[in-house]
This record gives structure tokens, C-alpha cells and sequence, in this order.
């Protein structure tokens, strides 16, 4: 029987974190059970995910329908997309079988790519890899979730490169429906017709619009800080996401860089290390620039935005003594009136 593999190759890097993650991993989870109803898929539909961040893994291999499970989605520090297509490429060498004089082989594979932020790495080699070996062989179709993304970059890989802009949780529950919907078309069509190709569903503009690659786009302006902290109690990472706000800025200074707070949030420590740079960021920023500062989700501590002078961040209960799990270093801490620089990750 020949198989139509599909590969989800998915940003997982922390500017991810939260929302944007879950309603991915739901949704995939979704996509598995209709495709687990529809005969169609079920006689032909293989799928594989791979994850990257500052590193790149297969999460789940290429397998049956039947025998596929939805896997938990990490979180990693960095956006190496050479990596996460050097995994896919490679997985494609692996995987697909090849027609011969024997045998018909695999149908094109279909890659659903989800990326959420800017490449932190240089992407001149994969893409010229993927081009020159796997482009014309292949189906991809890239979804830049919400707009803050090199869609320059991403068009030299794809002629399918979408934007999928309302993200609140219906319209991902309806994005999911029509990614679903394609994939049984396409299902479907080379069962009854034999032929190559990807049957993309009719989505709604207003959900998933399909992106003008003649245009030049410009590179849009960083809008999601993501800070590494560790709890003095539990010595469990965690990681607060601050997201572009303007709201706060006064009229004379309407230009300067605010990110409101969105929430703290707890990380697997492990997964979180496979799939992050091993290099540590130098990457600062302003104390200033940040407005909120969140409860520990490990311990509930009031403040998860405390930072020792080693640059550790770390909560703490409010003013007094406290000790910095990084380092061990004791000290009184208090509120500051003065600006100072806080490490970020790599988002």
C-alpha cells in the first residue's frame, strides 16, 4: 500500500510558550482522532512530528494512523530553523520509499510548517539544501502564526505560505478543522485518482490568508520578551512571557518598548534542555521595559521576577532575605527605583 506521509514540523521555541502551544498540541490531538474516522486516511495517511527550537528532535517517528498517538509538545530556547529542516530532511531520507521498477513508492510527503518568530541562525545552507533536493518532491505548506515573521524567508521555501492571524481559541479550533479537511481531500484523492498533489481545503480569509510572496514584506519588530527564571524553593525552571503593549507609554515617549506581562509559566526541565541552545544568550533587557511581575507558578511565591547579582531570576516572597537558587548567594531584596538589564532567552 502506498503511503501519504505528512510531517508537522513545529516551532517550539518559548516565545511559544502558553496558548499559542496548547491550542497546537489540541489541535493535532483533534486532527488524529477525525483522521482516525475517515476510511480514506486510514488506508494511507502515515504522520511524524519534529519539534525545534534552539535544537531540533523528532517528537513522534512516522507511523500509522491507528497506532499514532498525540505526544506532549515541548518548549526549547532559540528558533534554529536550519535545524528543525536538516531533522526533516534527514527524517525524509529515512523515511519515504522511493519508486523503483519493483514497486510504486510513497506519494509526495506533505510538511505542515508552524512557526511563530524570526530564525535565530542562518538559514542559507537548509534552504539551499531543501530547494535543490527536496522542494519539487515535496508538499509545504507554512503557517506563520500571527505576523511577527520573516515571510521573505519563509517564501524562499513555499509558494504556500499562509497567515493565521485571529488566534484566539475558536479560531484555532477552526484552523485545526481546516488543516483536518485537508489533509482527507487530499486523502481521498489519491486513493480515487492515483495522483500526486495536495487538495488544500477552502479556508476562511478571515482566519487563514494566503500570503502575496511578489511583495517584499518587511521584517517586523520583536513583540514577545521570554525570561528564564528558577524557583528558590523547588529549584523548578519556569518561563515569563511579556508580550508588546503600548498602553502604558506615555504621550511623549510613544516610541519606547513596553511588554505587558502574560503570564508565568511552568517548563519540563529535560525536554526543556533537548530542544534549547546549549550556548547561553547575552541577550539583555531593560528592567524598564517591563510592566508586571507574576506570581511563581512552582511554589506560588508572589514575585517570579526577582534577579540576584550572579543575573539569575528567581521569585521571591516579597521584601527581605532570600536565597538565589543559581548561585546560593543570601541577600535582602527589595524593590528597585532604578533601571537595570535583565537576561532574556533567545524566544
Amino acid at each position: 500500500m502506498r503511503r501519504l506521509p505528512i510531517y508537522f514540523l513545529i516551532d517550539v521555541s518559548e516565545s511559544m510558550v502558553g496558548e499559542p502551544i496548547e491550542q497546537v498540541q489540541d489541535g493535532i490531538a483533534t486532527i488524529i482522532k477525525e483522521l482516525k474516522t475517515d476510511p480514506y486516511a486510514l488506508e494511507t495517511v502515515w504522520l511524524s512530528i519534529i519539534g525545534f527550537a534552539g535544537k531540533s528532535k523528532i517528537i513522534t517517528p512516522l507511523q500509522d494512523i491507528i497506532t499514532f498517538y498525540p505526544p506532549k509538545i515541548p518548549i526549547g530556547s532559540g528558533t534554529s530553523l536550519s535545524k528543525g529542516l536538516e531533522e526533516l530532511m534527514n527524517a525524509i531520507d529515512r523515511d519515504i520509499v522511493k519508486t523503483t521498477f519493483e514497486r510504486k513508492g510513497d506519494w509526495k510527503p506533505i510538511i505542515f510548517l508552524f512557526t511563530d518568530g524570526i530564525p535565530t541562525d542562518s538559514t542559507d545552507q537548509a534552504i539551499g539544501r531543501w530547494n535543490s533536493n527536496y522542494k519539487g518532491k515535496s508538499n509545504l505548506i507554512i503557517i506563520s502564526i500571527g505576523d511577527n515573521t520573516n515571510l521573505n524567508l519563509l517564501g524562499k521555501l513555499s509558494d504556500q505560505v499562509l497567515l493565521f492571524n485571529n488566534t484566539d481559541v475558536n479560531s484555532y479550533k477552526e484552523f485545526f478543522k481546516w488543516v483536518t479537511a485537508s489533509i482527507k481531500a487530499t486523502s481521498e484523492n489519491v486513493n480515487n485518482t492515483n495522483t500526486d498533489g495536495i487538495n488544500l481545503s477552502k479556508a476562511n480569509s478571515d482566519l487563514v490568508e494566503k500570503i502575496d510572496l511578489t511583495k517584499k514584506h518587511e521584517i517586523p519588530d520583536e513583540n514577545t520578551v521570554v525570561i528564564r527564571g528558577k524557583c528558590s524553593d523547588t529549584e523548578k525552571s519556569y518561563l515569563i512571557k511579556y508580550k508588546k503593549d503600548f498602553k502604558n507609554s506615555g504621550f511623549m515617549d510613544l516610541l519606547s518598548s513596553y511588554f505587558k506581562v502574560v503570564c508565568a509559566f511552568k517548563i519540563d526541565e529535560n525536554s526543556y534542555q533537548e530542544f534549547s541552545d546549549p550556548n547561553k544568550s547575552q541577550v539583555k533587557i531593560s528592567a524598564d521595559e517591563l510592566y508586571g511581575n507574576p506570581s511563581c507558578p512552582a511554589c506560588g511565591n508572589s514575585y517570579a521576577l526577582a534577579t540576584c547579582q550572579c543575573g539569575g531570576i528567581h521569585c521571591i516572597k516579597g521584601d527581605g532575605p532570600a536565597k538565589c537558587p543559581w548561585c546560593g548567594n543570601e541577600g535582602y531584596y527589595g524593590m528597585s527605583e532604578e533601571d537595570f538589564d535583565i537576561n532574556r532567552t533567545l524566544g
